[in-house]
Order: structure tokens, then C-alpha cells, then sequence
């Protein structure tokens, strides 16, 4: 290997460290966390119910159901679940909660956001599923970095009361 082939490598791995470098120094960490607003937490749950064969957010985990439900309400819908299951009946929330149906055809939504105070905020989605009107309202709370929903309304029911009429 002669000297110019030499200084010509070392210049090239030195030039391959500084790309390396430039593009660790700009990319962001994805453990730090992005603040999401309410608007953009409510975007990240009915995005998936648009269009045809839409898949919707299925909450057939326990770490589903506590990504989207602040911790009471999710306890009373796990609890729920698994004591429907050790009486082998259908849970109480038999459902899907986010449009208020079991099957859904959904073209457009309509999210509006009221914030009322600085970790709450009420959403109304407004939507036609297979050409009825519907609207449902969503209690937000903001827990740390992250928005969950405290209680859903579907006309004059409640998530939490639908749980609370159940009896045990």
C-alpha cells in the first residue's frame, strides 16, 4: 500500500466517522418523548376507523385497553373481562367504545377539541357509520406526557355508567 493510497483511506474513514457522527448528532432519540396534544391523541385512535375494511383499535390487551384509559377506567374494563371470562359470558363492554358500534363504516370524521384546563380536555368526534349520524364525546385527561380518556359519552350513556348499572 503506498503512502497516497494510505492517506487517501484514512481521509475516507475519517470523512464515513463525521457522516456517522452528523447523523447521530441530528436524529432524535426516540425514547424522549413528543408531547401529543388531545387533537393529535384523538387523530392516533380514529384515524383507524376510515375507509372501507378499516381496522378500527381493537382492545384485546390489558396494555391496549391502558394505553387509551386512564387507570380507573381501565380497571373497571379489565376487571370486567376477566370476570366475564371465569363466568364464561361476554364482557360488559361487548362493543367497540371509540364508535359506539360492532362493525363500522366510517368515511369522515370531525374531531373537535375543548380544552378545559391544562391536563383536560373534552373531544367531540362526529361521524356517519353507514349513513348514521354519530357523535360521541370523549373526558381527557393528560397523565404526565400522555393523554387518556377518563369517560366516554354515547348520547345519554356513559362508559363509566355502563360499568357502574352492571351489577356484580
Amino acid at each position: 500500500m503506498t503512502m497516497l493510497h494510505s492517506a487517501r483511506m484514512r481521509a475516507f474513514i475519517a470523512a464515513i466517522v463525521v457522516v456517522c457522527a452528523a447523523i447521530l448528532f441530528i436524529t432524535p432519540d426516540p425514547a424522549v418523548a413528543v408531547e401529543q396534544s388531545p387533537g393529535g391523541f384523538l387523530h392516533s385512535i380514529y384515524d383507524h376507523y376510515l375507509g372501507d375494511k378499516a381496522p378500527g383499535v381493537p382492545l384485546k390487551t390489558h396494555a391496549k385497553i391502558r394505553r387509551y384509559f386512564e387507570s380507573s377506567l381501565a380497571a373497571l374494563i379489565i376487571n370486567d373481562e376477566i370476570a366475564a371470562a371465569k363466568r364464561n359470558e361476554a364482557p360488559t363492554l361487548d362493543g367497540d367504545p371509540f364508535v359506539d358500534a360492532q362493525e363500522w363504516h366510517i368515511p369522515a370524521i370531525d374531531i373537535r377539541i375543548e380544552r378545559t384546563g391544562d391536563t383536560k380536555a373534552v373531544g367531540v368526534v362526529a361521524f356517519q357509520n353507514f349513513d348514521t349520524p354519530v357523535t360521541v364525546t370523549l373526558e381527557l385527561v393528560k397523565l404526565k406526557a400522555a393523554w387518556k380518556i377518563s369517560d366516554i359519552t354515547w348520547g345519554d350513556e356513559t362508559l363509566r355508567d355502563l360499568y357502574n348499572a352492571t351489577p356484580k
